[in-house]
């Protein structure tokens, strides 16, 4: 009866095995539908050729230059200087990408900091966007600091507009690089914060959307001192641009190809998992009357 048993759950192993075969045969032709996409992973669109970071650590950006707070008042950036630290970020509101992330990120760390955004250090947000209106701004404001949570945020954290000019010589005083795509009138660029000193130095550059709460304290507190951290060695740049041949979009196929593989390995698992436990259930020896 154990022999049966056995050549039963075999049996059901091998059926699985050739369902398996078939699943993953299914995905082919679709993942071949992306193949010209595929074949430029790694190769850089035409409008992210010129797009990326270039460090500029210990040199002062220029805070005589003039923006729009979030209610629409002239502002030079030197009011946010001289008393504390500073982190930069340079994004645009309207973005449907990491620019979100980029400030989601940056939030859930300083909740996790014991300095006190608005007492031991500020945040800088600025527009790359001239089109943008301060009260896009003021609606951004309203939302990150009512995710911070902690007394005195809006005092502390601000979203600034202004005009082309003074947006690029902000930005290439950082090194930061981007470009605006004239179709979909979305800008490309890296997803970065910077830490300044309260002189305005650039003191510390994270990449990515997440940043550990503990490297990010440590910044601001060597910022405060007017220290320079080092050069970040391993740049592993996001990209706030989507595009591909077939869609228009950056990055569409490898999205594709992994919600494929991700859906075939579940029903592979799954349905590998129940014919195992079918052939166990075949298995048992029957109890006798």
């Amino acid at each position: 009866m154990q022999g049966k048993g056995h050549s039963v759950q075999h049996g059901w192993m091998a059926i699985a095995g050739r369902m398996a075969l078939a699943l993953a045969a299914l995905c082919l032709p679709a993942a071949g539908q992306l193949t010209d996409p595929l074949q430029n992973i790694g190769v850089r669109p035409e409008l992210l050729k010129d797009v990326g970071i270039d460090q500029k650590l210990d040199e002062t950006i220029p805070l005589e230059l003039a923006f729009r707070d979030e209610h629409g008042n002239p502002v030079e950036l030197s009011q946010y200087f001289g008393a504390r630290p500073v982190i930069l970020t340079l994004v645009y509101y309207d973005c449907p990408m990491l620019c979100t992330q980029v400030l989601n990120g940056l939030d859930r760390s300083l909740k996790l900091i014991p300095l006190e955004l608005g007492k031991d250090f500020g945040v800088v947000t600025v527009s790359i966007d001239p089109t943008e209106s301060p009260r896009l701004a003021e609606a951004k404001q309203a939302l990150y600091t009512g995710m911070y949570g902690r007394p005195g945020a809006a005092q502390g954290w601000h979203f600034l507009t202004g005009d082309d000019p003074q947006i690029k010589q902000l930005a290439t005083a950082v090194g930061f690089r981007y470009a605006r795509d004239p179709d979909s009138k979305q800008f490309a660029h890296a997803s970065v914060i910077m830490i300044l000193t309260p002189e305005g130095k650039i003191s510390r550059y994270f990449y990515g959307i997440q940043y550990p709460e503990r490297d990010l304290r440590l910044g601001l507190e060597q910022a405060s001192e007017g220290k320079i951290g080092s050069p970040v060695v391993d740049q592993i740049l996001l990209f706030c641009y989507h595009y591909d041949p077939h869609t228009g979009k950056y990055g569409l196929a490898i999205s594709r190809v992994i919600q494929l593989a991700g859906g075939a390995t579940v029903l592979v698992g799954g349905l590998s998992l129940f014919f195992l436990f079918r052939g166990e259930h075949y298995s048992l020896p029957r109890s006798r009357a």
